[in-house]
């Protein structure tokens, strides 16, 4: 089995209008808030995310994996799959897909007690829900990597 390298690690909040990014070392293991990406289209998208990954070099990348509360899988579920073999397709790197439960409303409660409410929490709420998701994974773990095949 193998584990998560020590380095920069970038971690993705998938969404189909909107991907927060955040930044972390595992080493160091704090996550940090880094940007959103949206536009109309992949290319744009994926034009974007090259960008942050030829700026920060990450040595594996970390996928937030949307499912029921019981832990069921649904319709963004097999899009954020797609979208974690898209990465490692285009870009080489390992991905880790960790299980993005409550995430959102993690993010919203921290943009709460910083004074962010409502409209003002839209532009960074993603990308403190994507920190969410790689604090979780520097806490406790990987909990899937894709080899570069699937059975989906």
């Amino acid at each position: 089995m193998l584990k998560p390298m020590h380095g920069t690690t970038l971690a993705f909040d998938f969404g189909e209008t909107r991907i927060g990014v955040a930044q972390g070392d595992a080493e160091i293991g704090i996550a940090h808030p880094l940007a959103t990406v949206a536009g109309e289209g992949n290319e744009v998208k994926f034009a974007a995310i090259a960008k942050l990954v030829a700026q920060w070099q990450p040595v594996q990348l970390v996928v937030g994996l949307p499912v029921h509360t019981d832990g069921s899988e649904h319709e963004l579920t097999r899009l954020a799959r797609k979208f974690g073999r898209r990465l490692h397709g285009r870009f080489g790197l390992p991905v880790y897909w960790v299980d993005e439960r409550l995430t959102s409303l993690y993010a919203e409660s921290l943009l709460a007690e910083a004074g962010l409410r409502g409209r003002k929490q839209k532009p960074v709420l993603d990308q403190v829900a994507a920190q969410a998701i790689l604090q979780g994974f520097f806490e406790s773990g990987w909990v899937e990597m894709f080899h570069g095949r699937t059975a989906d």
